[in-house]
């Protein structure tokens, strides 16, 4: 029984996960808005509301954070801070939306578009 059992595997293992979500964060940081599927998306939202929400406290201590959830990538942890995170300063929560495109074929799986808000 899956009771208490959250995330999503991928049939990857935890470090190749891990590093799928770091990259997907990081492209969804530097272009504002990705393509991917319907379940990496699901799984990408909580990842990236959990960086924003910690880098609108401008903090050394949410910056280092911040830094070491995306791999130690500077560049993605200045642009949460610097000009990501005071969009939303007002903002509660909720700061991706996720449309379904539907299938873009036979053989593929349903495709999302997420973006910041």
């Amino acid at each position: 029984m899956k009771h208490h059992k959250k995330g999503r595997k991928f049939g990857r293992v935890r470090k190749v996960r891990v590093g799928l979500m770091r990259s997907l964060a990081r492209a969804l940081v530097l272009h504002g808005k990705i393509e991917t599927t319907v379940a990496k998306a699901k799984e990408l939202r909580p990842f990236i509301e959990k960086l924003v929400t910690l880098s609108k406290k401008d903090t050394v201590a949410s910056r280092r954070l911040v830094e070491a959830r995306m791999g130690n990538d500077k560049e993605v942890a200045s642009k949460l801070h610097k000009e990501i995170a005071p969009k939303y300063k007002d903002r509660p929560g909720g700061y991706t939306r996720i449309v379904k495109l539907g299938k873009k074929s036979d053989l593929s799986n349903d495709k999302a578009v997420i973006e910041l808000v």
